[in-house]
């Protein structure tokens, strides 16, 4: 299948009306939250989970009885408390983590191990649209780090830690929250991969798309990686949750700041809403057993071509292992 969204969203004004459109192109939501099991047991880890989206899937993992460690750069101790406050749950944790800390991650995964154990669902939702590009202390373009390598160091960080619980009564799950804006590129940029180009807030949403892309690439690559035999032993994920009101656009121009936020009000879904899908890829019973689904709202759908290409994870993967290579050892 063809991307169906070339162009749509290549500047912020293009993604926000296709955002609106897309929200009024579907029939509803089609998959129900109502009957789904329970989350007793369950150990979850959610990356930035100290607003929007993360903060309102913690609240709703933690209603649903699991316990669930927030991964987040600020907020501690005080949204971990109105997560506990506003479930009735006592078992919401708080750990730091900074994603541009590229250098960090192997600390984090081992604080994990000592303070929590093992892991049985990996929520990787922190995200980031910059006003700019601006490089980290490795070189590397920060929404690239945030959007899509960080994710990929930490998911293999934990598989090599053998901190995903293969023991429990179900496998392990890794959800990646990702975007419908990984259809808008035409083509990945292999030469380019890791390299830092200066951009403005006009090309930083085809940026976003395009490490979008990347994200949900890899994340089909590590399926296919975990689940070499045949076997599926650890179910990957990812999902579009569709358009939030949420704080992702709070670099743009502050003159914008006033009609975005209406915007945002009065079309986007409330992140209660949009977490939705999440809360699905999590609980599912339907899922069980199975890997490499991808959803947009509460619909299966089929993922960009270029996406599933073996090929193209392969590639991907390996140009990952190299620039990790080249920046940590």
């Amino acid at each position: 299948m063809k991307s169906d969204k070339s162009n749509q969203y290549s500047s912020p004004v293009g993604a926000i009306f296709t955002g609106i459109g897309d929200l009024f192109k579907q029939s509803g939501d089609k998959l129900d939250l109502k009957d789904l099991p329970s989350l007793d047991g369950k150990r979850v880890l959610i990356t930035g989970a100290s607003s929007g989206l993360g903060l309102a899937t913690a609240l709703e993992m933690a209603k649903r009885g699991a316990e669930v460690i927030m991964a987040v750069r600020s907020g501690i101790p005080g949204k971990g408390e109105e997560v506990k406050r506003k479930s009735g749950s006592a078992r919401v944790e708080m750990i730091r983590i900074d994603l541009t800390k590229l250098g960090a991650l192997k600390e984090f995964v081992a604080e994990v191990r000592e303070k929590f154990g093992l892991v049985d669902i990996l929520v990787c939702n922190a995200a980031m649209v910059a006003k700019k590009g601006r490089v980290v202390k490795e070189g590397l373009d920060e929404m690239f780090v945030v959007n899509y390598f960080a994710k990929f160091l930490l998911a293999k960080e934990l598989e090599k830690a053998e901190l995903l619980n293969y023991k429990g009564p179900q496998l392990p799950r890794i959800i990646f929250v990702a975007s419908e804006s990984h259809r808008n590129p035409k083509a990945f940029e292999w030469e380019k991969f890791g390299t830092f180009e200066p951009y403005g807030i006009k090309q930083s949403v085809a940026m976003y798309g395009y490490y979008k892309l990347l994200l949900v690439t890899m994340a089909n690559e590590l399926s296919r990686r975990i689940n070499h035999d045949g076997k599926v032993k650890a179910s990957v994920f990812a999902l579009c949750p569709g358009p939030v009101n949420s704080n992702i656009a709070r670099e743009a121009p502050k003159l914008f700041h006033p009609l975005l936020k209406l915007v945002f009000g009065i079309f986007f879904r409330s992140p209660k809403k949009a977490c939705g899908p999440v809360i699905y890829m999590a609980a599912s019973k339907e899922l069980e057993g199975t890997s490499g689904s991808y959803m947009f709202l509460m619909q299966k759908k089929e993922m960009d071509d270029k996406a599933t290409d073996p090929g193209n994870g392969k590639h991907l993967w390996e140009l990952s292992e190299k620039l990790e290579k080249q920046i940590l050892n």
